[in-house]
């Protein structure tokens, strides 16, 4: 894996070992930060069951003003951190250890711009993290907030949260979901 594009482009990052995560391919990496590039230059970006981080670091790369990483996998973190260090994005970036609940309800301390989250697929964790970011003061009617998910999983229910989906990306064997405030 590596960072695609910007002021860290070619850089290889670490993934960690086994399979508790699922690193996103360049490809659909690639994709989907050709649809975020508008909304990058300047940001603050959010990073959800960040993994290997790669997600968080390409915004940095490509223009975000800060990341936040949110893991609480050691083997994770510590990769996280090794590609931070790696691509010398420490001042950009904040790397919290905690589930990814608890730091949506109290650990994110700037209004943000985007936020992307992989979780484990078919567990229904982006239902209960939208159901929490629907009261968070941070995110805003310009908040993006996209979600990688298994091709069969249902959005339907955003609307009783209070957002609305605005874009899907499919691809194989999964799917970007770009959902906003409605």
């Amino acid at each position: 894996m590596r960072v695609i594009a910007g002021t860290a482009r070619s850089l290889n990052l670490k993934t960690p070992a086994g399979l508790d995560t699922r690193p996103t391919t360049d490809r659909i990496k690639e994709t989907l930060f050709n649809m975020l590039m508008p909304y990058l230059s300047g940001s603050v970006f959010v990073d959800l069951f960040s993994g290997s981080g790669g997600i968080g670091i390409e915004a940095i790369s490509r223009g975000a003003r800060k990341a936040y990483f949110v893991e609480n996998n050691q083997k994770a973190l510590d990769c996280i951190n090794d590609n931070i260090a790696h691509t010398r994005f420490q001042e950009q970036s904040v790397v919290l250890k905690q589930d990814v609940f608890a730091a949506l309800r109290g650990s994110i301390r700037d209004e943000v711009d985007i936020i992307f989250m992989d979780p484990p697929y078919n567990q229904q964790y982006e239902k209960k993290a939208l159901e929490i970011l629907k009261d968070c003061p941070y995110v805003t009617e310009d908040t993006l907030i996209v979600i990688e998910s298994a091709l069969d999983t249902d959005f339907d229910y955003v609307s009783s949260f209070g957002f609305i989906v605005t874009k899907e990306k499919l691809y194989k064997t999964n799917k970007h979901v770009f959902v906003k405030r409605s």
